[in-house]
């Protein structure tokens, strides 16, 4: 009997899902089986879910091969088409128990090839009480799906519609992860800011935020994952502007710096949100750090929009630029509109990456001789509140927070020495 092999790609959402699937494959039973978790984000990304599961066929010929994720969810005859591939299985489905039962080696030759239902009819998501990955920081669930419909994207035909974890049930995980000897826990999602649209009394993310604090006090280190600056309430506000736990790092969800392409995107902000936002947060967290996704390329963009882009970097004081190549996805609104010729979408796409690449340099830069409290991840490399990598030279106790001076950078991360150890995880 051998363990399955898990494949996971895309975003952290789907590795945290890997791991809930990684209990449930082996309480189930299923052996001798390879399960790829797939990405639908970008056409490119599909592309990269048929290699890996043809390289995965080629190494493992006798296994059975289990595809399911985003990809599998909105394109589900493509992978059943694919010889390499014996079960097809959505996104709500991959989360059941009874779907794994199923899949065990007496089991599995009675069930169906293909196992994708309608997402958008889900209602609800279940807290995924797994005891976190990584083996210092934890991912915790607490919102799955999207109600928005940007004309760019896939990923609500893969998710759903937005679903929240009740806060009780985050809680408790939380509290679980703690006692099991995690310093730091991040909240993930699809779609963070709408957590508690659809529970009684519908509360918002920063209400969440402020409940772990106060009923965690032995949680070290806080984070939030990608939120949509425009829906930020203010409770998360005002949790970023008092709450030292609670890290003073942002992932934005910008997507373009022109007003228009905006607009054909079916934002709900302008530039000039965008901007608000973050002189709103770095007034209130001086030392926060933001990090954003940007995509190149989008259908009628001119020069002028794209440098509209390139300001927008700037005008927000963006360190960390996660660049997207536009990438039409079949049934989106975007895929109808006028393309963008190949190689400007790449040449644009490049052209951030090399601003991204600056902004970061001159992040580093200015973090010398600055002491920070740095999670020690692996014996000689640990992130920053504002998580910034930081290499030691030495080795360091894992899962300790230390107190570290920057003294340079090398290779995009920052060095540093020890300058006292801090509380142990």
């Amino acid at each position: 009997m051998s363990a399955p092999i898990f494949s996971t790609l895309g975003c952290r959402l789907n590795a945290y899902e890997t791991e809930a699937m990684k209990e449930l494959a082996t309480a189930a039973g299923v052996d001798n089986a390879v399960v790829v978790n797939t990405c639908a984000v970008t056409a490119e990304a599909v592309r990269k879910a048929k290699q890996e599961i043809r390289r995965l066929r080629r190494e493992n010929p006798e296994a059975t091969i289990i595809v399911t994720g985003c990809a599998a969810q909105t394109e589900p005859a493509t992978f059943s088409a694919m010889p390499e591939v014996d079960r097809v299985i959505g996104n709500t489905e991959k989360m059941q128990p009874a779907t794994w039962a199923a899949m065990a080696p007496d089991l599995i030759g009675e069930t169906e090839r293909v196992q994708v239902d309608d997402i958008l009819s889900v209602r609800e998501t279940a807290g995924h009480l797994i005891d976190g990955f990584g083996r210092h920081r934890a991912y915790v669930q607490v919102q799955n799906g999207c109600d928005h419909r940007c004309t760019f994207c896939i990923i609500p035909y893969g998710r759903g519609n937005s679903r929240s974890v009740p806060a009780g049930v985050v809680v408790e995980q939380i509290r679980r992860l703690v006692d099991r000897g995690f310093a730091e826990v991040v909240l993930t999602g699809v779609d963070l800011t709408s957590w508690g649209a659809d529970l009684p009394a519908a509360p918002r993310l920063g209400d969440l935020v402020m409940r772990i604090l106060r009923l965690v006090p032995d949680l070290a280190r806080l984070r939030i994952s990608s939120i949509d600056s425009i829906e930020a309430d203010e409770a998360l506000m005002g949790a970023i502007a008092t709450e030292p736990r609670l890290m003073p790092h942002l992932h934005l969800s910008l997507q373009h710096g022109d007003d228009l392409i905006l607009k054909r995107m079916k934002r709900r902000h302008l530039r000039d949100d965008a901007i608000r936002f973050c002189e709103e947060a770095r007034r209130l967290r001086p030392d926060i750090v933001f990090g954003a996704d940007i995509i190149a390329g989008f259908p009628t963009e001119t020069e002028a929009a794209f440098a509209n882009s390139l300001k927008l970097v700037e005008e927000c004081g963006l360190t960390f630029l996660h660049v997207f190549p536009f990438s039409p996805r079949q049934g989106t609104p975007a895929a109808r509109m006028p393309q963008l010729a190949g190689p400007t979408i790449r040449e644009r796409a490049a052209q951030l990456r090399t601003l991204g690449e600056a902004r970061l340099l001159a992040h580093l830069e200015g973090e010398r001789g600055r002491t920070h409290r740095v999670l020690m991840e692996g014996p000689r490399m640990g992130r920053t509140e504002q998580f910034t990598e930081v290499a030691f030279a030495a080795d360091q106790p894992e899962g300790r927070i230390l107190s570290a001076t920057v003294t340079g950078h090398a290779e995009g991360r920052l060095t540093a020495t020890v300058a006292e150890a801090g509380l142990a995880a």
